[in-house]
């Protein structure tokens, strides 16, 4: 197995924007951790960053503060910095051909949001045939209500796990996958 890790829209909208992600706790503890823990296991990490089409756009506008990467994931090593302007990281972008490149058969999400962007991710990964790992408390999320209804944080992260659990995803804790990649 030949992993890459995918550290998914860690951008300071999440945190001092219109999006705060309030769940699960430590969710950037593990981020932080397993970007640690990658960097000293030679994975192959990509950072992505979102930001919308619409230089009007009130959330992720390109070049804004909040379209900014949270400060520390900005100062930690990675293989690649690729920019998005859709949920999923591969479309329209060099991810696939950057994880060719890299000799990777398997990725290994972390990020925002656990029920859009990562998601989504994790869903074309699987259609372009790679394996998936998906770090429970390494996404996180936020209670959202609209017209369609209302959930909590914890409902949303839980109903996205069990729907990756089910086909796309091995969902996995951060210390599993350190464990992994600590093995070898």
């Amino acid at each position: 197995m030949a992993r890459a890790l995918l550290v998914i829209d860690v951008q300071r909208e999440y945190f001092d924007g219109a999006l705060p992600v309030s769940y699960p706790v430590g969710h950037l503890e593990s981020i932080l951790e397993v970007m640690d823990d990658a960097q000293q296991n030679n994975v192959p990490t990509a950072v992505i960053r979102h930001h919308q089409p619409d230089p009007q756009s009130p959330i992720f506008r390109l070049n804004s503060e909040m379209w900014q990467l949270h400060p520390e994931v900005d100062q930690r090593p990675r293989s690649i910095l690729i920019e998005k302007q859709l949920p999923g990281s591969f479309s329209g972008t060099e991810l696939e051909s950057w994880l060719k490149s890299v000799g990777a058969d398997t990725v290994s999400i972390v990020g925002y949001m656990t029920h859009i962007c990562c998601d989504t991710t994790a869903r074309q990964a699987f259609h372009r045939g790679f394996r998936v790992e998906f770090l429970r408390d390494a996404t996180g999320t936020l209670a959202i209500e609209n017209t369609a209804g209302k959930v909590t944080a914890e409902q949303m992260q839980q109903s996205i796990l069990v729907a990756q659990q089910m086909f796309f995803s091995e969902v996995i804790t951060a210390a599993d996958w350190q464990a992994r990649i600590s093995a070898g």
